[in-house]
């Protein structure tokens, strides 16, 4: 297993994509001294005696009752505990990694006024495989993600259950069998864990790294479709792109371009062709895309600034050994991150079926009927294509921007929230729908270019194509569908597709 050092406030999108495909992170002891000295505020602020916020006060409508010092302790466990109110299934692991990663670094940055022992807890639960067992459902995405970041606190404090490499065990268990004890929170500590948002940020996150991987399948499948269709590879000129400006068009088309470079297919219609123009989803896909790709770098660039971010509450200045109290924790961002996500990930996957609609249609493709050899005794890729409309009709209602609702909570304190979470939570299952568009894009096309043969596509893209064909055969009859999807899709989503055409893509990582 890999090793990935976190300097807090420094981290790259790359490091974050590292820690979710599994990379062990630890924090670079460069930050120490910052978290020590921060701790030391909350020390002298408790030893003073003044009312400051989450210190030595109740929390959020409750912040005008003060705590004595015997009481601050009990006042931390008891915060974590009350917020520990999550429903729905757990979130999986490797999310959940990455969202104490993100709890690491924000901490490690000296203004939340923790202990180093209480990090040491946490950088080890990552480095042994104690992972908590945090509900989904639950948070508005302000005061931050609070009851998952509660769960996942209460584990630290032998409370709720974990995942590890023995099941999924109570807490003070799992802790004991990793040779870890229980932390005793001290003031601020249950506060600065359980307020942020590295929930919404790392369901974001993960559901960027995975949208990446389905826009680079699309670009390489869309190509595969142009040639399949026979259309033509003029609107990629890169003249008409650069004429517009747009980086992400002009990176698509290049990218369209160059995978569709020495097909026999596209030759062969060079002339003799009646056809003027091209449907928009094969001509307007630089268009489409490119922007689906800047639209995802802007969210890539949100996320990645919140992911180096301090959004728990209040924060601590140790220069001036002040406490201030705001509103890091509104997670407005990354509501919006995740709602341009969403809105990309509907394009890609509506730009697709009208693609493999434009197919099966032997008016628009010149093809057999279905693209089956004995249309009418078999239907081919009919129904295919109903389950492709199916899910980008799906994708177009999570897609409703989540960032536009809000709800009041705790007695109206907390009256305006980002619904970040909601909007993060979506995504995932967005991919899902998106990628099997794309999977069954794949198989339609492939199935296409067969019509061609013994004409071949480019090099790239007849290396996609033999990558499929080592699973799924050309359809020649009707047969049980549902496996050839199934296991096309598990190629998108692996990355395969990409692997086989050896190109170098857009990428939203470089940014």
């Amino acid at each position: 297993m890999t090793s990935i050092v976190l300097k807090p406030g420094l981290a790259t999108l790359a490091d974050w994509r590292s820690i979710y495909r599994g990379a062990v992170p630890t924090l670079d002891s460069g930050c120490r001294v910052a978290v020590a000295r921060s701790a030391e505020v909350i020390s002298r602020i408790v030893a003073d005696g003044h009312p400051v916020y989450g210190i030595n006060t109740g929390f959020g409508k409750l912040a005008s009752v003060r705590i004595e010092s015997a009481d601050l302790a009990q006042l931390q466990r008891n915060i974590v505990l009350s917020h520990a109110a999550g429903v729905g299934e757990p979130l999986p692991v490797n999310i959940t990694r990455l969202m104490m990663a993100l709890k690491l670094a924000s901490l490690g940055q000296g203004a939340s006024g923790v202990q180093n022992s209480t990090l040491d807890l946490l950088e080890t639960m990552l480095a042994r495989d104690v992972i908590p067992v945090v509900p989904s459902q639950g948070s508005v995405g302000a005061s931050g993600d609070l009851a998952p970041l509660a769960h996942m606190t209460a584990t630290m404090i032998g409370e709720g259950e974990v995942f590890t490499k023995e099941g999924r065990l109570p807490a003070a268990e799992g802790l004991a069998r990793a040779g870890l004890k229980p932390l005793v929170l001290g003031p601020k500590e249950g506060l600065a864990l359980l307020n942020g948002t590295q929930f919404s940020t790392a369901v974001a996150l993960a559901a960027l790294f995975e949208t990446e991987i389905t826009l680079q399948t699309s670009l390489i499948v869309g190509a595969l479709t142009t040639d399949a269709a026979r259309g033509s590879d003029t609107p990629f000129d890169h003249r008409i792109h650069l004429l517009r400006k747009h980086r992400g068009q002009i990176e698509a088309a290049d990218a369209l371009r160059d995978l569709m470079a020495g097909s026999a297919l596209r030759a062969s219609h060079l002339v003799n062709d009646d056809r003027v123009q091209d449907p928009y989803c094969l001509r307007c896909q630089p268009q489409v895309m490119g922007a689906c790709l800047d639209l995802l770098r802007q969210a890539a660039t949100f996320l990645d600034t919140e992911a180096n971010g301090v959004s728990d509450n209040p924060l601590i200045f140790p220069e001036q050994g002040e406490a201030l109290s705001g509103g890091n924790f509104h997670a407005e961002p990354v509501a919006f991150a995740a709602d341009m996500i969403a809105i990309a990930l509907c394009e890609i996957g509506s730009i697709a079926e009208r693609r493999i609609a434009m197919l099966i249609d032997p008016a628009l493709s010149g093809l057999p009927a279905f693209l089956t050899p004995r249309p009418g005794l078999n239907s081919g890729f009919m129904i295919p294509q109903v389950t492709a409309a199916a899910l980008v009709s799906e994708n177009k209602q999570k897609a409703f921007p989540a960032s536009v609702d809000s709800i009041p909570t705790s007695a109206n304190q907390e009256d305006h929230v980002s619904m970040a979470a909601h909007g993060a939570r979506r995504l995932l299952s967005m991919v899902d729908n998106a990628s099997a568009v794309i999977a069954i894009e794949l198989l339609t096309a492939a199935q296409a270019c067969d019509f061609h043969a013994p004409m071949a596509s480019s090099p790239p893209l007849e290396a996609v194509r033999a990558t499929l064909r080592q699973r799924v055969s050309k359809l020649e009859d009707d047969r049980y569908m549902h496996p050839d999807i199934e296991t096309a899709t598990s190629l998108v989503r692996s990355g395969a597709i990409i692997a086989a055409a050896g190109m170098q893509l857009p990428n939203l990582c470089g940014v």
